[in-house]
């Protein structure tokens, strides 16, 4: 009777912990990378700047860090899921082409953030402007 019942509760959470991997594997592939994870990380803001130079191999772009060629790999992975860069088979060789495009999102938000800015500095200065009328 015990066994049974240790047996049942163990089969019970190993079915339970295949389900809830189950779920975070479709949780991770729903999640859609956007511009700011490319750009949050310092080597993929490197790769991005060679990228808009020339286009680039794998292992062309790995001789210009001290980072391993699967460092390098995994960070084209992420700019390729945030669609900012396009491989591009050629032969046996696979060409990463930067996306400009894909840098207005970060434009757009940066022009939000300026206008924000404005008004409070147009607010600071009017109140500056106050103080020294009333003094």
């Amino acid at each position: 009777m015990r066994y049974n019942l240790i047996s049942t509760i163990f089969y019970a959470i190993k079915g339970l912990r295949i389900y809830l991997q189950s779920i975070r594997c479709i949780t991770m592939f729903s999640m859609r990378r956007d511009i700011f994870q490319a750009i949050a990380d310092p080597t993929r803001r490197a790769i991005i700047m060679l990228l808009a130079v020339q286009s680039l191999t794998p292992n062309a772009l790995a001789a210009h860090f001290q980072v391993s060629r699967q460092a390098i790999s995994k960070h084209l992975q992420i700019l390729t899921e945030c669609e900012v860069l396009a491989p591009e088979q050629k032969g046996r060789e696979i060409q990463y082409h930067l996306k400009a495009d894909k840098m207005k999102d970060i434009e757009k938000w940066l022009e939000q953030f300026r206008a924000l800015m404005a008004r409070r500095f147009e607010q600071l200065d009017e109140v500056l402007n106050q103080l020294k009328r009333g003094s």
